[in-house]
């Protein structure tokens, strides 16, 4: 700003400096012409005279220089001359100022010389005897006035142009040095120029307007970072060009990386190609999820396009841990194949002894044995069926009912229901102990005791013995 007031104070200065000179060389010429005239009226008078007393012979004693005085008579021949011979001249009768002067008694005219440079002022007076005194002044051009001062002149340019730019700095730093000092954290306590009074209000509206975006901007910045800082889930989000803008603190922690990976490429943090793909696949798509295995964990990566201004500005990229939903879903399916064997061993007894009651092979005193082995087979497979509802009754967020189960009791019952397998491997089972009475669910007790038994007669020797 400094130089541009400079440079603008340097030209009106050159432009009135310009102005003035001309002015002045106008004025002085004008001032010169008029002197010339003047001068030449006088010279043309006096030798007028002169010559209407004496003749010729005037011009003998009279010193002419500056000014050529011709005599004319009153046909334009020329009589005499002061710097040409009269008899080389030609007829003058046609020059304006000797018609003129002819007619009117006196004549004036200017003619230009083929430089430009000069100019001869003409003044013609006829005399008593009709013969035309003319007299004669070399007049300066404006140009060749101009060439004269030329030197004078320059040296009036360069010392003003000095001055004027030294004026010219020392006022541009003195009015720019107000507006350097301004404190625009507090713009209207400014002692200024009154000028500036309607900006220095508008920046200051503008800088309230800006600090109350900047505190409601920062608020959200530090809800923002509350809500994802707590978050389990690691999230980061990436700019157009792949530069990580944000990173919580459980997504440093999974790919183990720190604040220093702020503001560079997503490749410092993680190089695997699955992930550079899951970003690549959302910027095309607007989202792409993926299952991914870090540190021996599994988490699904999901990448959503962020939409600005109506432009996609970045991805967010939200990794969950699923190791335990996973390793649930393996539960659920062994537990599915444990329960399909389960239900098979109860199913085939049933089935077995209905065939032999069908097919008449059995015997009737051993039909009731059969019958109970039926009905404690199929109260096995109600049992099991009860236990699978009980479970998705968990998985709902349900308990099972507690009560007072007596464990010996419980035991005998398993022993009861597993005799005819125990006897098949010719196992021997048996119960001893007193009563243990505790509070829990009755069913999964029953399980754990019938597990442990059965595991214990299928895996024994023949023979064995289960205590």
């Amino acid at each position: 700003m400094t130089r541009k007031i400079f440079r603008s104070i340097l030209a009106v200065a050159s432009l009135v400096l310009a102005a003035s000179l001309a002015i002045m060389l106008g004025v002085m010429y004008e001032y010169f012409v008029a002197r010339q005239r003047t001068q030449l009226a006088s010279l043309g008078a006096l030798a007028a005279q002169g010559v209407s007393e004496e003749g010729i012979a005037y011009f003998e004693r009279l010193d002419t220089r500056g000014v050529r005085l011709t005599w004319i008579a009153a046909d334009g021949t020329v009589l005499y001359d002061n710097e040409a011979d009269p008899a080389g001249m030609g007829n003058h009768a046609d020059r304006e100022e000797i018609r003129e002067a002819l007619a009117s008694g006196v004549g004036e005219s200017e003619r230009m010389s083929e430089t430009l440079a000069e100019k001869t002022l003409y003044r013609a007076q006829r005399l008593p005897d009709g013969t035309v005194l003319r007299s004669a002044l070399t007049q300066y051009s404006l140009l060749s006035l101009a060439l004269e001062m030329l030197w004078p002149l320059l040296a009036i340019v360069v010392l003003s142009l000095a001055l004027s730019a030294l004026l010219a700095r020392r006022l541009s730093l003195r009015i720019v040095r107000p507006l350097n000092a301004l404190d625009l954290e507090s713009p209207l306590e400014n002692d200024a120029y009154e000028e500036l009074s309607p900006l220095l209000t508008r920046i200051e509206r503008q800088r309230r307007q800006i600090k109350s975006q900047l505190d409601e901007l920062r608020w959200k910045k530090d809800e923002f970072a509350a809500i994802t800082q707590h978050m389990n889930e690691g999230l980061i989000l990436i700019n157009e060009d792949n530069v990580v803008l944000s990173m919580n603190p459980a997504a440093a922690r999974l790919f183990q990386a720190g604040e220093e990976c702020l503001g560079k490429d997503m490749l410092a943090i993680d190089r695997s190609l699955a992930v550079q793909e899951l970003i690549n696949e959302a910027r095309r798509n607007g989202h792409a999820e993926r299952v991914v295995a870090i540190d021996k964990e599994e988490y699904q990566l999901n990448a959503s396009t962020v939409v600005s201004g109506g432009r996609a500005a970045g991805v967010a990229l939200l990794a969950f841990n699923i190791t335990e939903k996973a390793r649930a879903e393996q539960m659920r399916r062994e537990f599915s194949a444990n329960v399909s064997h389960e239900l098979k061993t109860p199913l085939h007894a049933i089935m077995g002894s209905a065939e032999l009651i069908e097919n008449g092979m059995a015997k009737s005193e051993d039909i009731p044995r059969f019958a109970k082995r039926i009905r404690v087979e199929a109260g096995r497979l109600v049992a099991l069926i009860d236990d699978i509802i009980r479970l998705s009754q968990l998985d709902e967020g349900a308990a099972f009912p507690r009560e007072e189960v007596d464990l010996k009791a419980l035991a005998g019952e398993a022993i009861q229901a597993l005799e005819e397998a125990a006897a098949n491997r010719g196992v021997q089972v048996s119960l001893s102990g007193e009563n243990a009475r505790i509070t829990g669910a009755r069913r999964l007790l029953y399980e754990i005791v019938y597990n442990l038994i059965d595991n214990a007669v299928k895996y024994n020797v023949q023979g064995g013995r289960v205590e």
